[in-house]
């Protein structure tokens, strides 16, 4: 089935946005609690936070935190990823650390940024890639791990070196599925980015959330969330884009 293009690929997420944003209102109007306030009233706090100049210097400091997390979090997950999945020494030598700091909660190291690096842009962007890097890395090794052989002694017979074969074959051949991973990276680092703002340094989306939070005003909490989903969504649809860019040689039913 040929995949939809142009601006009917449009009508099923924006469906998906507008039924969802009619049972939102129709539950909250039903419900009638503090806790749900309707869609339109927390669009209307939204604007008045927005006017009001608080949103956008908010956003912008939220989205340098996530940029520079996430390059972070790439050179070094895609560079780890790549040694582990292709060389067994390296698999040994860290593939213990890194399942187990996959696995750990990641909110519990922000004491100890805290403490190394203070209340600053630094310790928040060190949460960001504690979110995030591992997941890439993980993925990366399997997917350079998962290149078929055949690929690996094609080059071999046409007199590839170890450095011909990890550039022109394996990394080419491996990045569809470590594309999957990054994807799951920056959703992790969107959430790492919030929760080191509330936790360590009240600044940008965070120190409204937590001002927010703590006068039990869900209208702002709502209107926030909406826009942290909004950078979300954003982000993963840049990761989309440079996927479709990257592997575009690829047929669509062997994308990941």
């Amino acid at each position: 089935m040929t995949p939809r293009r142009g601006p009917s690929a449009l009508l099923p997420p924006l469906s998906g946005l507008l039924c969802g944003a009619v049972l939102w209102e129709a539950a909250s109007r039903m419900a009638d609690a503090a806790f749900l306030p309707p869609l339109t009233k927390v669009l209307a706090r939204l604007a008045e936070l927005t006017a009001a100049g608080k949103i956008l210097p908010s956003l912008l400091s939220s989205v340098i935190n996530l940029v520079l997390g996430l390059a972070i979090s790439l050179a070094v997950g895609l560079t780890l990823g790549t040694l582990m999945g292709r060389y067994r020494a390296a698999e040994a030598a860290l593939g213990i650390y890194m399942y187990a700091l996959l696995t750990a909660p990641s909110l519990v190291f922000a004491p100890v940024f805290f403490s190394l690096f203070g209340p600053g842009r630094t310790s928040i962007v060190a949460v960001v890639v504690m979110y995030s890097l591992f997941v890439i890395v993980i993925t990366t090794a399997s997917a350079v791990r998962g290149v078929p052989a055949q690929l690996l002694e094609m080059g071999r017979v046409y007199g590839a070196g170890e450095r011909q074969l990890l550039f022109k074959v394996v990394l080419p051949a491996a990045l569809p599925m470590a594309m999957a991973g990054i994807r799951l990276g920056v959703g992790r680092a969107v959430a790492g980015m919030i929760n080191g703002e509330m936790f360590i340094a009240v600044v940008g989306l965070g120190q409204i959330l937590t001002e927010a939070g703590g006068s039990f005003d869900s209208t702002t909490v709502l209107a926030i969330l909406l826009v942290v989903v909004t950078v979300a969504l954003v982000a993963i649809g840049i990761t989309h884009w440079v996927d479709r860019r990257l592997n575009g040689w690829l047929p669509e039913t062997s994308r990941t």
